[in-house]
């Protein structure tokens, strides 16, 4: 199979077979037993030692979960040109892309945007009146996904504030010390989709990256 030159890594980026060894993710439980203290220590001590934690027993319906991913499937399952009535461009940055690249090299992936809520509305810059409306593209052949993507969004919000309140804890602020700055927030939530490659040892899913935050 002939594949696209745009797909491929520079040698010293490609991927290769290792195994690197290292301590476990701090994992938190939130239907913990322990004491919040406890577990508002736990929090601060994986903020402060590894940056991220993995969340169990976090609330979110495993049902809901479920048919998250379900409509995910079911969307990339679909034909290119099916998918690509949804694609996004230069004016509305939602719904379906997948030319995407990472540091110039095209990543082996294809991807889903939406927002919550729907339409967003923020400023264009930080010092002007100019708003952004923000509409999100569902596929007209998949129905129930947009109630699904949202209800998801807003369960994952949840999640968000409740963290927030436990890391706030754990820096000696009161719980909801910040949550004024996000009282207008907007979420921007991705499904990834990384289909099968004939070429693993030369292309990646997405390139080496840092993310923003």
């Amino acid at each position: 199979e002939v594949v696209d030159s745009a797909f491929i890594q520079a040698p010293e980026h490609r991927p290769e077979p290792q195994s690197v060894e290292g301590d476990e993710v701090p994992l938190i439980d939130l239907l913990s037993p322990k004491d919040s203290e406890e577990l508002v220590a736990e929090i601060g001590e994986a903020c402060k030692n590894w940056g991220f934690f993995q969340v169990i027993n976090h609330g979110v319906s495993p049902i809901l979960r479920g048919e998250m991913e379900s409509f995910s499937r079911k969307f990339f399952a679909q034909s290119k040109e099916e998918k690509k009535k949804v694609s996004r461009d230069e004016v509305n940055p939602t719904g379906y892309y997948d030319t995407e690249h990472t540091k110039n090299v095209r990543d082996w992936k294809e991807v889903f945007d939406f927002v919550c809520p729907e339409p967003a509305i923020f400023p264009a810059t930080p010092d002007t009146d100019n708003l952004i409306h923000l509409f999100n593209q569902w596929p007209q052949n998949l129905p129930g996904m947009r109630e699904t993507c949202m209800e998801y969004a807003k369960e994952l919000e949840k999640l968000a504030f409740k963290l927030l309140e436990l890391i706030s804890l754990s820096l000696g602020l009161k719980g909801d010390r910040l949550n004024e700055y996000f009282k207008d927030q907007i979420s921007f939530i991705r499904l990834n989709h990384y289909p099968p490659c004939p070429i693993p040892d030369l292309a990646l899913g997405v390139g080496r990256h840092k993310d923003s935050g």
